[in-house]
């Protein structure tokens, strides 16, 4: 490693630039999803839903806002978390970060369906021409699309953080504790999303699995970013022996 001017390595300046993006993301997310999402997504009610998204436009905006940070902060830390890792395993590291770029592309694409929501509800000549029952049905339709497609992004997300915790375990200089949560992370988001994708009709387990596997889900993600914006990268971060550089 390098060491900069200010006496921080490089390998340092890496893991707070993941870490306080992880920290951005936690933030935005807990506004986008667990606040603004929630209190405009009406579950099975379009027009309640349609009805929200008018009188709550600038809430409904500023959600959508979220999401892009969320996105542009995802492909920081898949790019930051490539650099700090490629001297464990350069493409296993590499894979990792293609797994999260994926996943950022998918989320890309789930948010253009909430634009599309937006644009219903914002355009008077279009709204005009509808019962609002059926701009209801598309709001819905809309919203549907978007969890969907975003479960669909999760999935490919779990195998990224698969990986990430097969890097830790393998990296000289993060806590094996670290390795382990990302591990049940990973599994967590891999079997609700699964279920949420091919098994939604199931809602009793559906809401079961959510309660159990949403504090492991979170804990493994907050802690690895907890970590990196504090302990990441004053250690080497080093492959152990020949056989990883291989991986």
């Amino acid at each position: 490693m390098t060491r900069t001017g200010n006496g921080l390595t490089s390998q340092r300046k890496v893991a707070i630039v993941a870490g306080s993006a992880l920290m951005v993301m936690v933030v935005a997310a807990a506004f986008s999803f667990g606040f603004a999402h929630t209190q405009l997504f009406v579950a099975g009610d379009g027009e309640a839903t349609f009805h929200n998204l008018i009188s709550q436009s600038g809430l409904f905006k500023a959600e959508i806002f979220g999401w892009i940070i969320i996105l542009v902060s995802d492909i920081v830390v898949a790019c930051a978390c490539y650099i700090l890792l490629k001297p464990v395993s350069k493409h296993l590291s590499l894979l990792g970060a293609g797994f999260r770029l994926t996943y950022s592309a998918i989320l890309g694409i789930a948010i253009m369906n909430l634009l599309l929501a937006l644009l219903v509800a914002n355009s008077a000549d279009y709204v005009a021409s509808f019962t609002t029952a059926q701009l209801g049905a598309q709001v819905l339709f809309y919203f549907h699309a978007f969890e969907s497609i975003w479960s669909v992004g999760l999935l490919i997300f779990g195998g990224h953080l698969l990986i990430l915790g097969l890097l830790a375990f393998k990296a000289d200089g993060i806590p094996n504790w670290i390795a382990i949560l990302l591990l049940f992370a990973a599994g967590g988001y891999v079997v609700l999303h699964s279920f949420e994708l091919f098994f939604n009709e199931y809602e009793a387990i559906l809401s079961m699995l959510n309660t159990v596997l949403v504090v492991p889900m979170t804990v493994g993600e907050l802690s690895f970013g907890l970590w990196l914006l504090f302990k990441g990268g004053k250690k080497p971060v080093q492959k152990q022996n020949s056989a990883t550089a291989s991986l």
